[in-house]
């Protein structure tokens, strides 16, 4: 087997995410609408999918696969709360050895596919003083801090086709998905925290100076993911809706931070997501 993360290629061309296409759509009579991706302990999510057929990572030709505990590495396709999902079960991650460009090769599959609106989730550190562990919060935008310093994942030949050289980035997460999100968590007496995402390269957490500039700069959670995703999925038109699982509380005095801690507070706000993402996807 191909080892994956060694590429001398740092960007992915229009035959791979082609290729990759046509390789899953062999495999599944799904047509997917909806495009899910499924961060650090929330994999659980995938098990409501009805009629599903799992494809995993590794059979996909070009697929970057997660070499991280709590990603399970998969393709779970089928049916949710009424819509047609192509579910990622993980996904890789810059600090894992890929490009950019490798790691958000599945949101152009995606597109290729047929799929729509993007949601995506992930495991944060809560940076805002009032967060604490166990908490959902809607990202209503980003800081794409590596992206910043010159790491972005539209860096390099623009293919019109698939999207504008300068993609506009002022409304990143859908203003009407985040409503549903909203109207959601009410009726489901969800306490549905808000807020800004911040991307860090990781993969060592943040120190306290870290903490404190990123608070100073805007952020409410920080995470090693997500935004790439998201700056693929606007750059191809796609709708948006993000999700932050607040694993840890990073603004107050606390102990090492350990990824098994964010795989627990993962596992236990898995119902509060369902109910979120089952609820919008009833709406849309």
């Amino acid at each position: 087997m191909e080892d994956r993360r060694i590429k001398p290629a740092e960007f992915s061309t229009r035959a791979e995410i082609e290729q990759a296409a046509r390789y899953i759509s062999a495999q599944t009579q799904h047509q997917p609408t909806v495009g899910l991706i499924l961060g650090s302990g929330l994999d659980s999510l995938a098990d409501e999918i009805a009629s599903a057929q799992v494809i995993p990572f590794r059979q996909v030709p070009h697929w970057p696969v997660s070499t991280v505990a709590g990603h399970r590495g998969e393709l779970v396709l089928g049916t949710l709360s009424g819509r047609t999902v192509m579910t990622m079960r993980g996904r890789a991650h810059y600090y894992e050895g890929y490009s950019m460009a490798q790691i958000t090769l599945p949101i152009r599959v995606m597109r290729a596919l047929g799929v729509e609106t993007l949601i995506v989730t992930n495991a944060a550190g809560g940076v805002n003083e009032s967060f604490r562990a166990g908490d959902v919060m809607l990202i209503t935008d980003h800081i794409n801090l590596v992206g910043m310093a010159g790491l972005n994942p539209l860096r390099g030949p623009n293919d019109d086709t698939l999207g504008p050289r300068f993609p506009d980035m002022s409304q990143a997460y859908d203003v009407a998905l985040s409503d549903l999100a909203r109207a959601v968590a009410a009726a489901e007496g969800i306490r549905l925290r808000e807020g800004v995402y911040i991307f860090l390269a990781g993969p060592s957490y943040e120190t306290p100076a870290d903490v404190r500039f990123i608070r100073m700069i805007g952020a409410d959670a920080v995470g090693m993911s997500t935004v790439p995703e998201v700056t693929v999925a606007r750059h191809g038109g796609m709708r948006v809706l993000g999700f932050s699982l607040i694993s840890n509380s990073l603004a107050h005095a606390h102990a090492e931070v350990s990824h098994a801690e964010v795989l627990a507070a993962g596992h236990a706000a898995v119902p509060k997501l369902i109910a979120l993402i089952k609820g919008v996807l009833t709406r849309l």
